[in-house]
């Protein structure tokens, strides 16, 4: 898509859009948006710890049936 496009042309372009928006709303553009990837980063290497806790605990649980011992004893329900 933008292989046609060359340096010169890239260069008018930004300068429309400094034209238009002017260089404090750029800087806040640019800031705002490197805000946003570092969160975003932040977010999956959250996800990935998650992740690899909850494998730890599904790997530590052992697969032995229910103990029926410890389990609520359902009520009986009053049909009317």
């Amino acid at each position: 898509m933008l292989s046609g496009i060359s340096w010169p042309q890239l260069l008018i372009i930004l300068a429309i859009v400094l034209a238009i928006f002017g260089t404090k709303k750029m800087r806040n553009l640019g800031s705002d948006l490197g805000n946003a990837i570092k969160g975003f980063r932040s977010a999956m290497t959250e996800a990935d710890e998650v992740k690899e806790q909850l494998q730890d605990d599904s790997s530590d649980k052992s697969t032995a049936d229910a103990d029926f011992d410890t389990t609520p004893v359902e009520e009986t329900r009053k049909d009317t």
